[in-house]
């Protein structure tokens, strides 16, 4: 009796060995990639630079530089460095991870990449900033650059909870239920900081996101000159620049639709909704095919308020996949289906797209990672400005045991 519970323990460890893989594609002539090659890539490429490292919890692709962080909390950043975006002390790319060392001491838990500049939160509250700070991004009340992270003082004892980095603007969530708990910094001409009813060319100090007193915020967005919040009853709020030609929007306007909202992501010209039926869609979004063909999609009603020219469009070519995540480059969309698929449109000249070639396309196309065939696996897509990264968790049949 003994051999077989022996026996039944053996075939246990024999049902799966799980682990994570981590592929990059699109432009690459930064170091951006972590191939350890200055190209771009039309294929996805399977990568071995963070071996040494374990496991990734969450990316966070810029401009041309890339934050990670793992699960222990911390911060690993590669690519454009010459701004000093990288945190690493000094302002040149990066091939490959490096530590960013002055945050050892801390525990990171959010990171976000913005055009040239970083940010990174700490489980005690703390927000830190580094990179471009010509346009006040970094909040420290003045516009210098940075080539390694510093505390944001402004926040004093309050906690910091996400940052959000645009291209020359942040955004700061902070911990609470309601009030003063969402702020901007950085350039404000299109409205992006959300902190006037005018237009404003820019704050170097933190100030306070209008419009959202009474709303309790669960997640931040920024890119381009765009910015967005999900309150907690799927509420997606939209801010900044105007989407297809529509006028700018001084402070957070919510979506007029009857939809119920659990994700949002931000391009240069589009946004990205997943509504909590695991529907896709689209505001704005008419250049390099980053829309969907418009003949094939589903107005819904004006998104904002007062404007009669931003519309929220369903995304076709899903054939009825559920949607489990989404991401948003500078004009490239990914998307993640209940059965595993990473799907990716628009814009296509670097091989963002992981097609294997450089063309635009206006559907979501399916993209094949390797030639495995994995028991279980699930996929988180990160887009930069012009590259897709993904993270796929493999259960597979253990080949280790006999």
């Amino acid at each position: 009796m003994e051999d077989s519970h022996r026996v039944d323990d053996e075939a246990n460890e024999r049902i799966e060995e799980v682990r994570q893989e981590i592929w990059s594609w699109g432009a690459g002539t930064e170091g951006q990639l972590a191939t350890g090659k200055l190209q771009d890539e039309h294929h996805p490429q399977l990568l071995s630079a963070f071996s040494s490292f374990g496991s990734l919890s969450l990316l966070s692709c810029g401009g041309a530089h890339v934050i990670a962080l793992t699960p222990s909390g911390r911060v690993l950043t590669w690519g454009r460095g010459t701004s000093g975006q990288l945190g690493h002390g000094e302002m040149v790319n990066s091939l490959q991870p490096k530590p960013v060392e002055s945050l050892e001491s801390f525990v990171i838990t959010h990171v976000s990449a913005g055009w040239n500049h970083s940010g990174f939160v700490s489980d005690t509250g703390y927000l830190f900033t580094c990179g471009d700070g010509s346009f006040g991004q970094l909040g420290h009340g003045d516009y210098k650059s940075l080539h390694f992270p510093v505390q944001v003082s402004h926040f004093g004892s309050r906690h910091v909870e996400q940052v959000a980095c645009g291209m020359r603007h942040s955004l700061v969530l902070l911990e609470g239920h309601l009030g003063d708990h969402v702020y901007g910094f950085g350039s404000g001409k299109r409205g992006q900081l959300g902190t006037s009813n005018d237009k404003i060319r820019s704050s170097s100090v933190p100030q306070i996101t209008l419009g959202l007193e009474d709303v309790k915020i669960v997640s931040i967005r920024a890119n381009g000159d765009h910015s967005a919040a999900l309150s907690a009853n799927g509420q997606l709020y939209t801010w900044g620049r105007g989407f297809s030609g529509s006028s700018d929007v001084y402070h957070p306007h919510g979506v007029t639709a009857s939809l119920s909202f659990t994700q949002a992501a931000l391009g240069w010209n589009h946004a990205l909704t997943l509504a909590d039926d695991g529907e896709v869609f689209m505001l704005g979004g008419n250049h390099h095919g980053v829309l969907s063909n418009p003949q094939k999609t589903q107005l819904v009603k004006p998104m904002i308020e007062d404007s009669h020219e931003a519309i929220i469009e369903r995304i076709p070519g899903l054939n009825g996949k559920e949607v489990l995540q989404i991401a948003a480059g500078a004009e490239h969309s990914a998307l993640v289906t209940e059965n595993g698929s990473i799907m990716t449109w628009g814009w296509g000249e670097h091989g963002q797209l992981g097609l294997g070639n450089t063309e635009d396309q206006a559907s979501p196309q399916v993209v094949t990672l390797g030639h495995n065939h994995p028991v279980l696996d699930t996929s988180k897509l990160y887009c930069g400005s012009g590259f897709t990264f993904a993270l796929r968790t493999c259960s597979c049949p253990s080949q280790n045991l006999v």
